[in-house]
């Protein structure tokens, strides 16, 4: 087994991994890391809000009960040198400070922006992008630290990047449109979104969203040398919205092919890439990487998100698209919590350690 500690243990993201290792068989939980207010203080206890004390557990499963007396660390009490891997889900101004001073002596996989865009740092997806894990052996060179940093892509980016690659591998990629209908816990508590704000309502902007997206998609899908990677050469542009659903984030999608691709050739792809991909083995991996239904109305979040536990790309309306020359369009979901974060972090942690990164 291997120990691994988490930092950001009693936000959104960090009860999603605290599920995520409740009982897996590579990696044991053995120390856990909050704010300074929660240092001290027993997991259950720290989830409670002080003035109400009402208990701020964000998902539908119950709080496991290995992790429940667990005293909670600070920072400061984490010696790397104990640990064969760190999660963090911090936010990016704490990731920049934080993330560094680990890395020197550990892997650390990250589910923060502050990384992704570093030259020597791959954002990675197991099973789309598993080859750009090279990278990191470059990123410990070029830093000097025995570990590296591993982020993960925003979770918006995650089912576009899915999809894109088998179409992108059979037929090529030209362009992409994108409008994305986010749910609400991908906004996080805080700074989160404001009930009234959202209700009966749709909010047409999500800072940073549609510029991440655009520069990470073609990332994840380009080309590595020794040094660093190629973005791809297709043209991304999205338009990013917060929706009033909970979980799972909903995206239409517009893709221009190099090749004349049928809608029919493009189900089979996906159908063939979920078959094959190469993580299917590992702990945490889904039965099917991608489903595509037939159903003209899915997918939907409340029906699909939990497909696998959360870890399906569900696809459907998937047609010939009727402005560009060779094009499709289709609808995907991906839960934005699972797949696209913790779930997704310690399956890449999985694929790392089956490839002898960690």
């Amino acid at each position: 087994m291997l120990k691994v500690a988490l930092i950001g243990a009693t936000g959104a993201v960090g009860q999603q991994f605290v599920l995520a290792l409740n009982k897996h068989p590579w990696f044991e939980l053995t120390q856990i890391v909050s704010s300074e207010r929660s240092a001290g203080k027993k997991y259950m206890d720290a989830l409670r809000d002080p003035k109400s004390g009402i208990l701020r557990w964000h998902s539908r499963e119950t709080i496991p009960e290995y992790i429940r007396d667990v005293i909670i660390s600070r920072v400061e009490d984490i010696s790397p040198e104990r640990f064969d891997l760190i999660f963090t889900a911090l936010e990016s101004e704490d990731a920049k400070v934080i993330e560094p001073q680990f890395a020197k002596s550990v892997p650390v996989i990250s589910t923060a922006a502050a990384f992704r865009y570093e030259e020597d740092v791959p954002i990675l997806i197991p099973g789309v992008n598993d080859q750009h894990a090279e990278l990191l052996n470059t990123q410990r060179k070029n830093r000097g630290w025995q570990g590296f940093i591993a982020p993960l892509p925003n979770c918006t980016t995650t089912g576009l990047a899915i999809t894109l690659k088998p179409i992108m591998n059979e037929f090529g990629v030209e362009m992409v449109f994108m409008t994305s209908l986010q749910a609400l816990s991908g906004a996080g508590r805080s700074p989160g979104v404001i009930a009234l704000d959202i209700m009966d309502n749709v909010i047409p902007y999500i800072p940073k969203e549609e510029e991440k997206v655009q520069i990470e998609s073609k990332k994840i899908l380009g080309d590595i040398n020794s040094k660093s990677i190629t973005p791809a050469t297709f043209k991304v542009s999205c338009t990013c919205t917060r929706v009033p659903v909970l979980d799972g984030h909903t995206e239409v999608v517009f893709v221009g092919t190099k090749r004349h691709c049928e809608p029919e050739d493009a189900r089979e792809e996906m159908l063939k890439f979920s078959k094959s991909v190469a993580v299917k083995k590992l702990p945490t991996a889904p039965k099917d990487f991608i489903v595509v239904h037939d159903d003209p109305t899915r997918p939907q979040p409340r029906i699909d998100r939990e497909i696998n536990d959360g870890m399906t790309t569900v696809v459907g309306r998937l047609r010939q698209d009727t402005v560009f020359s060779n094009g499709l369009k289709y609808v995907l979901l991906s839960h934005n919590e699972k797949m696209g974060s913790a779930k997704g972090a310690v399956l890449l942690a999985e694929s790392l350690k089956d490839r002898k990164f960690l």
